[in-house]
């Protein structure tokens, strides 16, 4: 009987993936689904990026680009660092990978033994872990819980760092509840880093325009902590530009050097017409980008007063990014005369099958008392999908 490696087999399947493709089944089959379920912008890319890449098209940008991207648009993402969070680069230690999920993986493959252990906090997105498998390291997870606003503390962190520690894996905004660490709580945990030495921090900062409490901290600011830190970036939620595949890291030059390397065996450089729409994103006007992160506000804004409408739910205020995670645990155990609800997961399908929303239930996120919610969508998907799940969680008893 024909065997996939013990590599593959180590992965769990991405839950939010498979949610999205049930969605989308449903959809063909004529059902009207709202999905919530996929963390995407609604927003088109915007026109003036759009433009440069007609031009990029036009000028014959279409053949192999250097292995950790164009030199004109290191030199962009340098200068981005430096005017909007204050941190000196040289285009050395900056490469682009295809999308930031690209990014977190040559990382995690590039510092990361068999047998060293990745800290990640839960809730987590659901790839950090299966990247930790799949480059032979073990997960050690971190409970950051809904009632201390899904954050870790320093005594967290100091007690679960061992010899074996190779790295912490820091969301901010987070993805999957929209948690934003400022730069005081950032400067609590760097000092804990900083105590144990050959331990880095991989900073996904994807969220960093999605930002409702004002300036975006990095860790890699905290003193003593640049040296430590590989920043995780892309224009993907920014700019509206998932399909574009366009992410990043910067961070010391002997890492981005291992990056380049593994890089240059399994993809070679990312898509050359795509940098030249991610030079002009990040050269051009930033106005783009606060005109979607205010419409990200004022859903945030509706759909959590929607939320907190609906009995039996908790509900807190997410501080960045476009997702909500409420705590759904008192619906266990109910049922609505044909299924019993066990956990998020089965309340994640119920809601699909029966009220017609695709949201991912917490498991997959490490916090089973809790369920995801993407609000990149319309007021108007909102408001229905709101409808839907309040008339349907009525049900159970």
């Amino acid at each position: 009987m024909p065997q996939l490696s013990n590599r593959l087999n180590r992965l769990a399947p991405s839950a939010t993936l498979a949610m999205s493709q049930k969605s989308s089944e449903m959809k063909a089959q004529g059902i009207d689904v709202i999905n919530l379920s996929v963390g995407e912008p609604d927003f088109n890319t915007p026109d003036h990026i759009k433009e440069a890449a007609k031009k990029a098209i036009e000028d014959n940008w279409s053949k192999y680009s250097p292995v950790p991207g164009y030199p004109e648009l290191r030199k962009a993402i340098v200068e981005k660092l430096k005017n909007e969070n204050g941190l000196s680069y040289n285009i050395n230690e900056i490469l682009v990978s295809n999308g930031a999920k690209q990014s977190v993986c040559n990382t995690i493959m590039a510092l990361v033994n068999d047998g060293d252990e990745v800290i990640i906090p839960a809730p987590y997105w659901v790839s950090y872990p299966q990247m930790a498998k799949l480059a032979g390291g073990e997960p050690v997870f971190i409970q950051a819980t809904f009632e201390q606003n899904f954050k870790i503390t320093p005594e967290q962190l100091e007690a679960a760092i061992t010899p074996k520690t190779k790295m912490l894996i820091l969301c901010s905004p987070s993805n999957p509840t929209g948690s934003v660490y400022s730069q005081e709580e950032l400067n609590a945990l760097a000092e804990v880093i900083k105590r144990h030495d050959d331990v880095f921090v991989l900073a996904d900062e994807i969220y960093e325009h999605i930002n409702y409490v004002g300036k975006h901290a990095s860790i890699a600011k905290c003193p003593g902590m640049k040296e430590r830190s590989i920043i995780v970036n892309g224009v993907s939620k920014a700019y509206a530009m998932t399909g574009w595949r366009i992410g990043y890291i910067a961070a010391p030059e002997w890492i981005v050097k291992g990056c380049n390397k593994l890089q240059g065996q399994y993809t070679s450089g990312p898509c050359s017409v795509s940098q030249k729409a991610a030079e002009t994103a990040y050269v051009a006007s930033q106005m783009c980008v606060e005109d979607m992160r205010k419409a990200f506000e004022r859903r945030r804004d509706l759909i959590v007063k929607l939320a907190k409408d609906i009995p039996g739910l908790e509900v807190n205020v997410p501080q960045g990014a476009f997702y909500l995670f409420p705590k759904c645990s008192s619906f266990y155990g109910k049922s609505d005369g044909s299924r019993v609800i066990n956990d998020s997961n089965d309340l994640a399908m119920y809601l699909l099958e029966t009220g017609h929303v695709a949201t991912v239930g917490g498991d997959a996120f490490g916090d089973p008392d809790c369920f995801r919610m993407s609000y990149a969508t319309s007021d108007d998907n909102i408001i229905e999908a709101m409808r839907r799940i309040k008339v349907t969680l009525a049900k159970l008893k």
